[in-house]
Order: C-alpha cells, then structure tokens, then sequence
C-alpha cells in the first residue's frame, strides 16, 4: 500500500494528494506530527519535513519532486502540458504559489492561527496575522487577472498550477481566512475545482479543535 505521511492542512501535503486523487493513485493517509521528530519521522526524511510518500518502494520527500516522480510515473491524466513554454508557466506558478504566496500569505495566517496553537508554540502574532491579511488582496487579484485571459491558472486546461494554488486556498479556506467575493473569477474557479472528484478527502478533513466552516465542504458555497 502507498503511504503518504502529512499534515491535514500543510498546503504542500495537499498539493501531493490531489495530485494522487486526480490519477486515481490509491494512499493511506498517515498523520505526522513532524514538529516533534519523532527518530522513526526523521529516517523516514533527516530534513523533518512533510509530505512523504512511500510508493515503488521507495521514499519521496519535497512536494515539488514528489508530483513531477508521480507526473513522470502515472502520466494520465497530465498535469503537465507538453509544451515547454506551457510547462514552464505551469512550474512559474506553481513556484509563485509555494514560494510568494507561502511566506506572504499561508504563514501568515494559517501557520499563526491554527500551527502555533497544535505545536504549544505561543500565541498568534497579530502584525502577521494583519500582513497576511493585506498580501492575500493582491494575491486573490493577481489570480483574478489570469483568469481573465485563461480558462486556468496557467492555461485552458488544468494543470498542477491550479493544483498548487488550491491547496493554499482550501487550508486558508478552512480558518474562514478567504474573501471569495473579492474576486467572482476566482470564486468561479474555486468552484469549479473543489467539484472535482479528485478535491473530496480534502473537505473531508477535520482538524481537533478547529470545525470546518460551513461554507468549507459546500460546493456552492
């Protein structure tokens, strides 16, 4: 049996799954307080990070290696386009997505409000808290003007970019930390992937101590 070791709401965790559910690759999900480093986590991977997934035999670290492994792997369907200029505008934002909006944004918000308070590492700090909250507008909107040109992210057909983006957004989705009427394009594209069959462990998710919103599982909102 596969075996991907993560964290209900890491945004990385969550790319790798959907990347899995969207080529029918079948996982057990295996919770991993990584923060504690446990000497059984650390063999597993010495940098102490998650997600890991154990398939062919082998362990995987890194969620930007693991899903190009899994694209190579289970090549359909394909998150990748052939093109070399679609492909790099698909690897540019899903870079923009792990990268800027992670420390902007993700940080900010999700790891203030829900990771400090599951590791005992103290209390939210409000001035991130206030920063995360101001750098999503630009983020929400930048997303707003690519779909505006495309029928994805980085494209017309869906790709790992759009992959990467919604993890983000459906763990910040989960804290109520979305304004998804800033934006009717995103809101329209959120819709559209959170539909996906490939998106239900996702809202399946419960985190102790913190209820999903109303809205989180709602396909229409």
């Amino acid at each position: 049996m596969n075996r991907l070791f993560h964290v209900p709401l890491s945004p990385f965790c969550r790319k790798v799954r959907l990347s899995l559910a969207e080529k029918k690759i079948e996982v057990e999900l295996v919770e991993e307080k990584y923060w504690e480093r446990s000497s059984d986590f650390l063999r597993r991977n010495p940098a102490g990070k998650v997600p890991i997934l154990k398939i062919d035999g082998k362990l995987l670290s890194e969620s930007g290696p693991i899903c190009e492994y899994i694209e190579e792997r289970f090549p359909d369907p394909a998150l990748l386009p052939d093109d070399p200029e679609a492909r790099y505008e698909v690897r540019r934002l899903v870079s923009w997505f792990d990268d800027k909006f992670h420390n902007e944004v993700t940080s900010n918000l999700l790891y203030e409000r829900v990771n400090k308070k599951v590791m005992g590492a103290g209390y939210p700090e409000s001035r991130n808290i206030k920063a995360g909250a101001k750098a999503i507008k630009y983020h929400l909107d930048y997303m707003g003007w690519l779909l505006e040109q495309r029928r994805w992210l980085a494209g017309n057909t869906m790709t790992l970019a759009d992959f990467a983006a919604a993890a983000h957004l459906s763990s910040l989705d989960y804290i109520s930390d979305v304004d998804w009427n800033r934006n009717e394009n995103v809101r329209e594209w959120y819709a559209k992937i959170k539909s996906r069959p490939a998106f239900r462990s996702i809202l399946a998710d419960q985190i102790p101590g913190f209820p999903q919103p109303p809205h989180y599982a709602d396909l229409d909102f």
